[in-house]
C-alpha cells in the first residue's frame, strides 16, 4: 500500500509541478496565456484531490503511514489551493488600487493601452499566483510520498 500512496503522490507532484512550470514561464515572459493553463491550473487542484481521496481509501484498507505529518501533507495542497483562489480573488483589486483606481468603471474610462496594461497586470497576478500554488504543492506532494 506504501508504493500505491507513493505512485499517487508523485503523478499529482508531477501534474502541478508541470503547471507550475507552465505558469512560471508564461508570468516571467508576461506572454497571452489563453485558456489551456488555467485547465491545466484546475487539473493540477484535480490531481491533488485525487491523491488525497485515494490516500483516504488506502488508509481505510490499511495504509499506516511512518510518519504523523503524512496527514498534513495529503491536506495540505488542497489547503494551498484554496487560500491561492482567495488570493487570485484579490488580485483585481489589488492592482486597481495600486493605480488608483477605484472599480471596473474606472478602468473603462481609461485610454485602450491603458486598459490593456490594467488586464495584463491583473492576469499576470493571478497566474503568478496559482503557479506559485502549484509549486508549492509539488513540493508538499514530493514530501507525501517521501514520508509515507
Amino acid at each position: 500500500m506504501t508504493g500505491a500512496a507513493q505512485g499517487v503522490a508523485v503523478a499529482a507532484a508531477v501534474v502541478n509541478l508541470v503547471v507550475a512550470a507552465w505558469g512560471g514561464i508564461l508570468w516571467y515572459r508576461v506572454a497571452a496565456q489563453g485558456r489551456a493553463i488555467w485547465r491545466g491550473v484546475r487539473a493540477s487542484q484535480a490531481a491533488s484531490v485525487v491523491h488525497a481521496l485515494a490516500v483516504g481509501g488506502l488508509y481505510i484498507g490499511g495504509l499506516d503511514p511512518a510518519d504523523d505529518l503524512y496527514v498534513l501533507y495529503v491536506g495540505l495542497p488542497i489547503a494551498v489551493s484554496f487560500v491561492a483562489e482567495q488570493l487570485r480573488a484579490l488580485s483585481a483589486q489589488t492592482v486597481l488600487d495600486a493605480r488608483g483606481l477605484e472599480d471596473a468603471a474606472a478602468v473603462g474610462k481609461l485610454d485602450a493601452a491603458a486598459q490593456q496594461s490594467v488586464v495584463t497586470a491583473i492576469l499576470r497576478r493571478e497566474l503568478g499566483v496559482m503557479a506559485a500554488a502549484c509549486a508549492v504543492a509539488t513540493f508538499l506532494l514530493l514530501r507525501a510520498a517521501d514520508t509515507v
